[in-house]
């Protein structure tokens, strides 16, 4: 692996959604693509600019070789991604409904599911400044929860960022109390306020700083009503979401972070770091896509330094991609 800004460590797989409306017991026809949280935000920062990689498990098949050609093709460095003889790639199915899009997992056993502190092995972290990882790694096995383990208690010269990324599913036998010590132990950790609810049940942002007390950088998502980021003990710093035409929700999560992970590294303040946020998540959700087009260079210089009121008024449409 060659020398990264940023790498990100968690399992991606084949995605499958339906291809034609209806109910998933009548569609017929299905596209094959790849999704994968920490690669998602590996392909956003490639995008911006910054080298990144990922680093996971695959299988030995053709589902892995197209996760890994895919991600690739973002300009990721993907040099450090394991292939298991033994273990398949996962995969996934968007179940799309009159409910929204629920999703079903083919994961257990996984390629990933079998990555451990020997994962670790072969990562040369030297020049690393962020390690990007998230809470689903830890749900897939044991195994993965000692590699995390291994990766926040260890020695480390790196930034850890830690997006919670709450998976119910992934977690019905596990327990998940970890988060909070993983969360505890990270340097930059996002989290929905709704998540928070879910796992902690607390939902207020100063309920989840005092929760959350020894993170340094702390970004609370509040949906389409913004974002707030507690840092140190700075006052905290709130910012409203853009007006978006949504698409589609899902992936919007992996660009918010990929974008406030690119203005922490370029030293921005609070206010703009929380503003690439939102403007990456803009472009995600006015697509299918888990990394679609960008928005246009000229409109996101142009708000990155507009006044609050030229924020407030701005519209991100779909004829900007």
């Amino acid at each position: 692996m060659g020398t990264v800004d940023v790498l990100c460590l968690g399992e991606t797989m084949a995605l499958f959604v339906p291809a034609e409306p209806g109910p998933p017991d009548e569609v017929v026809t299905w596209t094959r693509t790849v999704g994968g949280a920490e690669s998602n935000v590996a392909s956003h920062l490639a995008v911006l600019g910054l080298r990144s990689a990922w680093v996971s498990a695959v299988g030995d098949d053709a589902f892995g070789r197209a996760v890994v050609s895919t991600i690739a093709s973002f300009g990721v460095d993907v040099s450090c991604v394991a292939v298991d003889p033994y273990r398949p790639t996962g995969l996934y199915v968007k179940e799309s409904d009159a409910s929204g899009s629920p999703v079903r997992y083919y994961r257990t056993g996984s390629a990933a599911s079998g990555m451990s502190p020997v994962s670790l092995d072969a990562l040369a972290l030297d020049g690393v400044r962020v390690v990007h990882t998230s809470g689903i790694t830890p749900a897939l096995s044991d195994s993965c929860l000692d590699l995390m383990r291994t990766l926040f208690t260890g020695p480390r010269d790196v930034t850890l960022s830690f997006d919670l990324n709450w998976r119910p599913r992934l977690w019905a036998d596990r327990d998940p109390s970890v988060l909070r010590e993983l969360a505890s132990a990270a340097d930059v950790v996002f989290v929905g306020a709704d998540e928070a609810d879910l796992v902690w049940g607390i939902g207020e942002p100063a309920a989840i700083r005092e929760f959350l007390p020894e993170t340094h950088t702390l970004v609370v998502k509040l949906g389409a009503q913004g974002a707030v980021v507690f840092e140190g003990t700075a006052e905290p710093v709130y910012q409203p979401a853009l007006e978006v035409d949504v698409v589609e929700p899902v992936g919007a999560g992996d660009a918010f972070a990929a974008g406030f992970l690119f203005g922490t590294l370029s030293d921005w303040s609070p206010r703009r770091r929380l503003r690439a946020g939102h403007l990456r998540a803009a472009s995600s959700l006015l697509t299918h896509h888990d990394v679609g087009p960008s928005l246009p260079v000229s409109f996101v210089s142009a708000m990155l330094d507009a006044s609050d009121d030229e924020w407030a008024a701005a519209h991100v449409t779909t004829d900007m991609t």
